[in-house]
């Protein structure tokens, strides 16, 4: 006799996302819960989200690690999937799930390629695939990073590999690409800030070798003018980063002593 399929939880954070909301529950849907956590929305995020699930959380905005790892905590079943809401699970990777919920496997955790869409177009280039990241594991086996920005998993465990892809339609705008820079650019500053001295010359070696690190040694060219674009954002959002980093040191602090 077959042993019995486990169960799983999509865990998805959310923010002013009424226009990519329902796209990603509708790729989840067949998942036995869903638990969407809202912070705050001002749309129709929270709406959109009690069509496919009960458990919609409200919760102020204390930052991407804490929401996610308060999202994963209301968790009830054998197995948790995290997801953003500007992401989609693609039907391969829906049919490998399924199977590793029909598995005995020892396997911990998973790490699952990520598809990563620029202005529409799917980028191969500059480290933006396969990307894998670290989104699927068994109830009380993964925590969060506490970061302020690019936070992850880590699974206390075994950890295995899936081939079917997230996909993830990040920038689908310039004007949205040029905001998340400057979010996260700040995030960024602010817990690097104290870590290391940033002198002019930072302010351009850092820059420059972000850009030919993504354009030249990730092959960023083979896309293109959309891995042109991809490198250059890299490049500026390391530049603000560093500037900010600067100025955390050197204006703020002087601001600081001053009172």
């Amino acid at each position: 006799m077959s042993a019995k399929r486990k169960t799983l939880s999509v865990a998805i954070i959310a923010g002013n996302e009424e226009k990519r909301i329902g796209d990603c529950l509708e790729s989840v849907k067949w998942a036995d819960e869903i638990i969407v956590v809202d912070s705050e929305s001002t749309d129709r995020t929270v709406e959109i989200a009690k069509k496919y699930t009960d458990k919609v959380f409200i919760r102020k905005w204390e930052g991407y690690a804490p929401q996610k790892q308060f999202a994963i905590e209301q968790a009830s079943c054998d197995w948790i999937l995290s997801l953003d809401a500007d992401e989609r699970v693609s039907p391969e990777l829906k049919d490998e799930i399924l199977k590793v919920l029909e598995s005995e496997t020892e396997i911990d955790g998973f790490y699952i390629p990520r598809r990563n869409f620029f202005l529409g177009k799917w980028i191969k280039s500059c480290g933006w695939y396969p990307n894998y990241q670290l989104r699927l594991f068994k109830k009380g086996k993964a925590r969060v990073t506490q970061r302020k920005v690019h936070e992850g998993f880590v699974v206390d465990g075994k950890v295995g590999y899936l081939k079917g892809d997230i996909i993830h339609f990040t920038h689908m705008t310039l004007k949205e690409t040029f905001a998340k820079i400057n979010e996260y650019s700040s995030l960024s500053a602010e817990e690097k800030s104290k870590r290391k001295k940033v002198t002019g010359i930072d302010l351009i070696l850092h820059p420059l070798a972000a850009f030919l690190s993504h354009y030249v040694l990730k092959a960023g060219f083979r896309d293109g003018v959309y891995g042109l674009m991809v490198s250059l954002n890299h490049a500026m959002t390391n530049l603000q980063t560093y500037m900010k980093i600067w100025e955390i040191q050197n204006v703020r602090s002087k601001d600081e002593k001053g009172k």
